[in-house]
């Protein structure tokens, strides 16, 4: 986003300068008997009756005057710029104002059904338009409907409405809508038990694990968490909190009061997929239910309880996110401003929380939340005497650049990554939430270490997570592998791959270091010894007395 404000600035500074070139060039001459002073007054000052004289008119050299004159035209060329210099300013005040929030881009496609549907949801387009969002509003009819652009997606984002068609089009088929995700773009389906869900919007959910009731007019009721003013009788108006926080994770959608949800549509999730999380479920005691059907008593149905999803978040292996809101009114603009009171006694009526909900899961679902960024990735060898833990008083400066040598075995080396999380306009450093942590695999086929990255430093926009460990004993190509997935959070995955050595011939140490080597050194010298101590007995001892010599002596020696 940075980059394209600054592309924007560029831009916006040579459409200034071709216009007062422009205007430099067209703009006639002043006369040649007017005097030096009079040849630099501006539109600026006491003199505002004089038109201006253009830049191109401006001498390279001041004419012979007074000192008096010399000093009325340094303070008109000074007026003259300093108004020019203000203007620009102004210039890029106001493109500072419009900057993106969402961490990758702002323009929105909106589909709608017709138009009056668009001026039912204006409190939510207004919140959009407020933080950035440039969007574009489309009939589903529309046969000028594209979401690519010369195969690149056209828009960032994709905000799907309720439809009365039995169709979305071959323009919204759904493996266009699945290489629409797959390119990185974000889709916000919304969905009403009022209409009919479309067959194309049922299969599309089907790929990604979501199944919804076969009738199509199916929606959830709760017979005892309703809203009592507006489903006293049909009590398909679900009062429901903002899901409450969990150990290890990061709650973007937390809100204060309830959050009406008026004819839902609820949704299964598959129990096979890593990439699906509810955001809101319904109460043990809801259940879908089909209007059309005029049976007293429901034998089977299609869900019940938890089991319903009533808001659903699907983030895919390349970060596009995919949000379904099973209640498309709970976005308009009656129930932003609406009061809600739980069936029973003694409940007491309060505003829904409605619009917070709304700002904060199109939040998500737009990346403005929950975007993780992976900056400088650093490791090299532990300086030796350094000792262990010296890396925790290291900053990411003093790493160095990457380790571009081939490591060896039992080497200490230290690694480190920087972490950033976007926060609506900037990127500010990155905090994992408490009883989770950031983890490094040292890794070959599978992993050697599995070590929990402790912050060790911070910058202005990012924190610094590293740690300090021995290579096993083992040579071959290894990887500095970080994943980190988490949900509601953007994938983190960094490898860089190194070659790790075995030791040199004069690098082994030396046996009298190696205590498993005393007996065989031992051995050793005792064997040298008891050869010296043999040798020289052998030297010097008289040699033995021949038996026949023993005779003839008489047995004397």
């Amino acid at each position: 986003v940075k980059v394209v404000v600054h592309v924007d600035v560029v831009v916006v500074v040579l459409a200034v300068v071709v216009v007062f070139t422009f205007h430099s060039s067209n703009a006639p001459r002043p006369s040649a008997t007017a005097r030096p002073a009079e040849q630099f007054r501006t539109s600026v000052g006491p003199d505002a009756s004089r038109p201006p004289v253009p830049l191109a008119t401006w001498p390279f050299k001041l004419p012979q005057s007074s000192g008096h004159e010399y000093s009325s035209v340094l303070q008109d060329i000074a007026r003259y710029i300093t108004m020019h210099v203000r203007i620009l300013g102004l210039f890029l005040g106001l493109l500072s104002l419009v900057s993106a929030l969402s961490a990758q881009g702002t323009k929105l496609l909106v589909v709608v059904d017709d138009e009056a549907d668009k001026t039912k949801y204006s409190q939510f387009w207004l919140d959009l338009q407020n933080r950035g969002f440039h969007i574009t509003y489309v009939p589903i009819k529309d046969s000028s409907l594209s979401l690519f652009q010369h195969g690149v997606p056209a828009y960032s984002h994709l905000l799907l409405l309720p439809t009365k068609a039995k169709g979305l089009g071959p323009n919204l088929a759904p493996n266009v809508l699945v290489d629409f995700v797959n390119q990185g773009s974000n889709i916000l389906l919304a969905l009403s038990g009022a209409e009919a869900v479309p067959t194309a919007v049922s299969s599309l959910l089907l790929e990604l694990d979501i199944s919804i009731p076969p009738e199509r007019n199916s929606l959830v009721v709760d017979h005892f968490n309703y809203d009592q003013k507006s489903a006293s009788e049909a009590h398909d108006v679900l009062l429901l909190p903002s899901p409450p926080g969990k150990k290890g994770q990061k709650n973007y959608f937390a809100v204060d009061g309830l959050v009406a949800f008026p004819r839902a549509v609820g949704q299964v999730l598959g129990n096979g997929s890593p990439l699906l999380a509810s955001v809101i479920k319904a109460s043990s005691t809801a259940y879908t239910y089909n209007p059309k059907d005029d049976a007293e008593g429901l034998e089977d149905v299609f869900a019940s309880g938890s089991q319903i999803s009533i808001v659903t978040a699907f983030q895919a292996r390349n970060s596009a996110r995919f949000t379904v809101l099973g209640s498309a009114e709970a976005l308009e603009d009656k129930w932003f401003d609406a009061t809600v009171s739980l069936s029973g006694p003694g409940k007491q009526a309060s505003k829904a929380s409605n619009r917070a909900f709304a700002q904060k899961l199109s939040q998500w679902a737009f990346k403005e939340l929950g975007v993780l960024k992976a900056g400088a990735v650093k490791h090299a060898l532990v300086q030796e005497g350094t000792g262990k833990g010296h890396i925790k008083n290291t900053t990411a400066m003093e790493l160095g650049q990457a380790y571009e040598q081939i490591y060896r075995i039992k080497n200490d080396v230290k690694y480190s990554i920087e972490l950033s999380e976007w926060d609506g306009d900037r990127w500010t450093p990155f905090t994992p939430p408490e009883g989770d942590a950031v983890q490094l695999e040292f890794s070959m086929l599978s992993p050697f270490h599995r070590l929990d990255l402790s912050p060790i430093g911070q910058t202005s926009e990012a924190t610094i997570f590293g740690t300090e460990f021995k290579i096993p004993d083992q040579h071959g190509i290894f990887n500095f592998y970080v994943e980190y997935r988490r949900p509601f959070l953007t994938n983190i995955e960094e490898k860089r791959t190194v070659t790790v050595r075995h030791f040199a011939h004069d690098e082994w140490p030396r046996s009298f270091v190696i205590s498993g080597a005393y007996p065989w050194i031992s051995g050793i010298w005792v064997t040298i010894v008891g050869w010296v101590v043999f040798v020289a007995i052998w030297l010097y001892s008289k040699p033995a007395q021949p038996r026949q010599d023993l005779k003839a002596s008489g047995g004397k020696r």
